[in-house]
């Protein structure tokens, strides 16, 4: 969620053309206003129905098939862990994609304004896209450990001073002064580990799949694309508890990736936040059907392997590098005709 920004001050004209839906997402961010104090079911139940009017108008179809998971057998259920897929259903993640697609569509009406010159309107929708976009680093960067770094580098300075006052401390003979300081130091020196250790793993992240790979889910069976990628958990420790992070094999220290889950197996799922311990990718190309309301959005389409090629937007945001299909010489050897 982005804290203490008004996204619902954007400006209005009378061309349609270029502002036609700004009411839509102005609204769903007023409701998104509203969850900040809403109970869990009515913060899930105001997402679910944001995103059914926001991508899913016109799309009535993908709902109707209620059914398929019993037809489908798939196994949703976690065995005698006691768990099924909705434990690993992200707000969160959710609200991090809803979040994107508003960027996104602030940088096209930007675009469109300056085309139809209209300059002073796309001065207002850029100001607001940098409103949004520093907001957006900022947390990415805590969330990240960039900020950790520096505030690894900022306690190590505090910690310089306060071992000069602890000498001072001792040689003035005022030892209650000297214990207090030598327990700030020795709690700042451990905050400082902590956060420094948390830097180098988003600097040394390695991960088993890639965005856009199609994967499936290991215990609950269904299938799903990868949309985003943290090297730890990065969710609350309520959910946490509720997902039995602590019962995994490599706990909360290994990836966990945001996939997009077909909705043909669950159309209320939608966004799930696994472990990658919990994920499998097919050695064979997957090229059948994936239904899903935001494909369109984060990515360009699927490639000749079955998966999906990310926007380079999304691939800007993880930094990751555009994934290459190996060559084949089978696929430029002559057919015959049939």
């Amino acid at each position: 969620m982005v804290q203490g920004l008004s996204l619902t001050t954007l400006p209005t004209s009378g061309n349609s053309g270029v502002y036609g839906s700004i009411p839509s997402w102005r609204e769903h961010y007023q409701l998104m206003k509203k969850v900040r104090i809403a109970s869990a079911t009515d913060r899930h139940y105001i997402l679910h129905q944001c995103m059914q009017k926001l991508f899913l108008a016109g799309n009535s179809n993908i709902l109707r098939p209620r059914n398929l998971r019993a037809e489908a057998g798939w196994p949703f259920k976690g065995g005698g862990q006691g768990l099924d897929a909705s434990s690993e259903r992200s707000e969160s993640a959710n609200e991090d994609i809803l979040i994107f697609f508003f960027q996104l569509d602030l940088a096209t009406r930007v675009q469109y304004a300056l085309n139809l010159e209209q300059y002073e309107i796309a001065q207002q929708l850029r100001n607001k896209l940098t409103e949004v976009e520093a907001e957006v680093i900022r947390q990415q960067e805590e969330k990240r450990g960039s900020s950790s770094k520096s505030e690894a580098q900022d306690k190590a300075i505090r910690i310089i001073r306060l071992r000069a006052d602890l000498q001072n401390a001792i040689e003035c003979e005022n030892y209650a002064l000297a214990a207090e300081l030598r327990d700030e130091i020795s709690k700042l020196e451990a905050e400082s580990l902590a956060a420094s250790a948390k830097a180098l793993v988003y600097e040394n992240a390695q991960y088993t799949f890639r965005l856009g790979q199609k994967v499936e889910h290991k215990i609950f069976g269904y299938r799903a694309v990868i949309c985003g990628m943290d090297p730890m958990c990065c969710e609350s420790s309520s959910w946490m508890e509720i997902a039995q992070v602590e019962k995994l094999s490599r706990g909360s220290n290994q990836p966990f990736y945001q996939v997009l889950v077909d909705v043909r197996a669950d159309p209320n799922l939608l966004v799930a936040y696994v472990p990658e311990e919990n994920l499998l990718a097919s050695d064979r190309p997957d090229k059948g059907r994936f239904d899903h309301p935001y494909i369109s959005f984060l990515f360009y389409g699927m490639d000749g392997a079955g998966d999906f090629i990310p926007i380079k937007q999304l691939r800007e945001k993880y930094n990751r590098p555009r994934h290459e299909i190996p060559f084949d010489p089978e696929d430029e050897e002559p057919h015959a005709d049939a």
